[in-house]
């Protein structure tokens, strides 16, 4: 398949789950995780009019930014955001979707200092409480967000979880839709749910998601 094929089929499958769950397709956002992948992939996907991509390492996000920089491009961080690549990150990213503790906050803030803007943030959210797996536990979600709320310089989007591999996606993403809306209570503007990626998509549009993070299924695998 080309660049666009894969890219029509992935909207295809957004524009189904989406009717299915009677939601406008339009509320669903598309990030390309470009990944170890190289530049010239990228161009090829943009070439077929995507615009949004993902990486999850600073060093990759800012050497494809830069190599790309003639493409009108948005360029999200994905990955598990370290305290000591945190000001890097921020200086490069439009969307950090990953913060799931607190020592990362003032970090990212100082690192967004130079924006124009505030720099947009997700909370990640731990749907099992394994630590090794990235995320938040839920109990921490208030205080979290009221520490980025605090930041200037930061403005709290919304949340992120990635599912649990071997169990059934859509309870998961039912309850991170749940968190979602209490943080809305309090952050109203925190509106953006990232789940799912190309295995589990439709599960996460079903239950609200308003970005996915689709690999695999643009770019083909490693």
């Amino acid at each position: 398949m080309t660049a666009a094929e894969r890219l029509t089929a992935v909207h295809d499958r957004i524009a189904a789950a989406a009717t299915a769950a009677g939601r406008d397709p339009a509320e669903v956002g598309l990030v390309a995780v470009s990944k170890y992948h190289p530049a010239a992939a990228v161009r090829d996907l943009a070439a077929a009019g995507q615009t949004t991509y993902a990486e999850s390492r600073a060093q990759d996000l800012a050497a494809k930014r830069a190599e790309l920089a003639d493409l009108d491009l948005r360029w999200h961080f994905v990955g598990r955001l370290q305290t000591n690549k945190a000001k890097a990150v921020a200086a490069v990213a439009d969307l950090v979707h990953s913060l799931d503790r607190a020592a990362l906050v003032r970090p990212l803030a100082r690192g967004a200092e130079s924006r124009p803007a505030p720099l947009p943030v997700l909370l990640q959210v731990s749907l099992d409480d394994d630590p090794d797996r990235g995320g938040a536990p839920a109990g921490d979600l208030p205080a979290l967000a009221a520490l980025v709320a605090a930041e200037p310089t930061l403005a709290l989007a919304g949340v992120m979880a990635v599912a649990v591999p071997g169990l059934d996606p859509r309870p998961q993403f039912d309850r991170l839709a749940a968190l979602a809306a209490a943080l809305r209570r309090e952050h109203p503007s925190a509106s953006a749910v990232s789940a799912g990626m190309s295995g589990d998509l439709e599960a996460a549009v079903a239950a609200g998601a308003t970005l996915v993070r689709v690999g695999t299924a643009l770019f083909g695998g490693r």
